[in-house]
């Protein structure tokens, strides 16, 4: 129901900015299109690769790596694949609700989605070049050991 009320308030949005203004709206609408352009193909990618990590994995063996009863390792082990993944947030999300109906933990899965968001194992090098080794390195060991706090206070909290 909720989700009607908001494309129902957009609709209405969008209605009352092409009656205040056509051009603008118009406009707005066009790049609205070439951004999603621009994202299809990424979204598309990261889909399929998804598609394929829930066919090979099956939701026992998501339970038994991810689930609330892998405990420390399955935390670990999470925040480590979130830390070296490159994925947009828009993917993330999704792909943690899919993988908490597949039974995985929710402490396990908020360290990969927190160091999903906050470290860049993959950027590291581009982020050492801007900042320097000792900022860069300092912030990811930061944000790392943050997304574990995060994820014992999610656990003790749910």
């Amino acid at each position: 129901m909720f989700t009607y009320i908001i494309y129902g308030l957009a609709v209405i949005g969008l209605s009352v900015s092409f009656f205040k203004d056509r051009q603008k709206t118009k406009m707005a609408l066009t790049k609205a299109w070439k951004s999603f352009e621009n994202i299809l193909p990424q979204f598309l990618a990261i889909l399929v690769i998804i598609g394929i990590i829930f066919a090979i994995l099956s939701p026992s063996t998501i339970q038994v790596l991810l689930g609330s009863n892998s405990g420390f390792f399955g935390v670990i082990g999470a925040s480590l694949i979130g830390a070296i993944t490159l994925i947009p947030g828009f993917v993330a999300f999704p792909l943690a609700a899919a993988l908490l109906n597949s039974g995985a933990g929710y402490m396990q899965i908020a360290a990969f989605v927190a160091s999903l968001m906050m470290v860049g194992i993959i950027t590291l090098p581009l982020e050492i070049k801007t900042f320097g080794k000792k900022a860069a390195v300092i912030r990811n060991v930061s944000a790392y050991a943050f997304s574990l706090i995060a994820a014992l206070i999610i656990g003790v909290i749910l």
